[in-house]
């Protein structure tokens, strides 16, 4: 049962006790990513996440590690396009320990000018590492090309350019305008007293500021369907294709996940058994959905041999051309909603997957479904609100592709288009 609580400066404070487990997670959500962002500073909300463990005024960075590692427990963080989190697990009878840690990161960080230094070096090697690995990188070179015209389509890491602009004022101009406690989001899975827990947590947050001016993103969303390709000399060809697909607060979202399932989303998917299973043309081939607040997509990967791109640019287009026109049977629905479900429970067995799951809706859509909810939401799902979205998903006039190779073989793509 989720529990809502609001302080007087706006910040909300989400609760999911379960008394059975000895752990408790924390996070504190912040509503900015890199759709929030900027040419000029993109990349600062990662850079930021990034300072934010580089020492306090009244701990290092390594007595933050040490503190943390003294009672077993974890801390880390992660930025995405509309959002950044950092959370800790501990033990349920080191819950202050964590609300201090987590609140001194946020509030007395140090932005030390060579700390930044040389933590803009260590995000240059993370960019690097993602350059060196071409199963990632695609994802981003699709993302990047449907979503070109809006800021979500901007990297979150960030580019060398970018990052060379941001400095300490920078930082804590952004910080400033959206680290703002009615932008954000406290959520809690684990055993606690519930008093208890929100006395500490007012006593560390109740100064937080309040911020009236926060800049809302244009929800217009204006996707970008062409082929792109990025030269590498490696020996395997990666490719991506892409369809605009259902934003978050669509009653579609749903049948989103079925037909996902059923394409690529699993090894009993129809993609994995004719592609990989049955011909042995790659080793990896998978769908997926992203969902954002007013977007999303739907893509397909593959990685493979350069001189099997065509029988796989055939084999999926054929998958994708019988999907849409022969539609999914009510057998078929009835066995993926059986995987949805139990994917969904199994995920939710810690206190860590429940605080994301909470944290994540609270903050972008201001509700909470419950697990009987969840699932009384895959089961109605129907055979012909799958066709709709299908019909709406899989449009082969809105397509786009991302390709990693040696050779520009994009057109071997294009052929196969219906």
């Amino acid at each position: 049962m989720y529990k809502r609580h609001k302080l007087n400066n706006g910040l909300k404070i989400i609760t999911e006790h379960i008394p059975y487990v000895k752990s408790i997670t924390i996070g504190v959500w912040i509503k900015t990513g890199s759709k929030n962002e900027t040419p000029n500073n993109n990349g600062i909300a990662h850079f930021i996440e990034h300072m934010l463990f580089k020492g306090t005024s009244n701990r290092t960075a390594k007595e933050i590690a040490e503190e943390v590692d003294a009672v077993g427990g974890q801390i880390n963080a992660f930025t995405s396009k509309e959002y950044t989190c950092y959370y800790m697990k501990v033990l349920d009878s080191h819950v202050d320990l964590a609300v201090d840690i987590l609140s001194d990161m946020l509030f007395n960080s140090n932005f030390d000018e060579q700390e930044i230094k040389k933590e803009r070096s260590v995000i240059f090697e993370e960019i690097s590492m993602y350059e060196d690995s071409p199963e990632d990188l695609v994802h981003d070179l699709l993302a990047k090309s449907l979503l070109k015209n809006n800021t979500l389509g901007y990297p979150i890491l960030g580019t060398e350019e970018s990052l060379n602009k941001i400095d300490r004022s920078t930082m804590l101009d952004y910080m400033n305008n959206n680290y703002a406690a009615n932008n954000s989001v406290i959520s809690i899975a684990g055993n606690f007293e519930e008093a208890k827990l929100l006395n500490i947590i007012e006593s560390k947050f109740i100064n937080w500021h309040h911020n009236d001016n926060i800049k809302e993103v244009s929800s217009e969303i204006l996707y970008n369907f062409e082929h792109s390709f990025k030269q590498k000399d490696i020996e395997q060809t990666h490719f991506c294709i892409g369809f605009p697909g259902i934003p978050l607060k669509s009653d579609k979202l749903y049948p989103l996940y079925i037909v996902n399932n059923i394409l690529g989303g699993s090894m009993s998917s129809r993609l994995f058994q004719k592609v990989r299973e049955e011909r042995g043309l790659t080793y990896s081939i998978y769908s997926y959905p992203s969902s954002y607040t007013d977007a999303g997509l739907l893509a397909i990967y593959a990685g493979m041999n350069p001189n099997s791109l065509d029988e796989v640019c055939s084999l999926i287009f054929q998958e994708l051309s019988e999907i849409k026109n022969k539609g999914i049977s009510q057998s078929d629905l009835s066995k993926i909603k059986e995987q949805l479900k139990g994917n969904y429970i199994i995920g939710l067995e810690s206190t860590s997957s429940r605080m994301s799951s909470i944290g994540k809706s609270e903050l972008l859509l201001g509700k909470i479904n419950s697990p009987k909810e969840v699932i009384e939401l895959i089961d109605k799902v129907t055979v012909s609100e799958l066709k709709d979205t299908i019909d709406q998903v899989i449009d082969f006039s809105k397509i786009t592709s991302a390709m990693i190779s040696r050779d520009d073989k994009t057109n071997d793509i294009k052929k196969y288009i219906p």
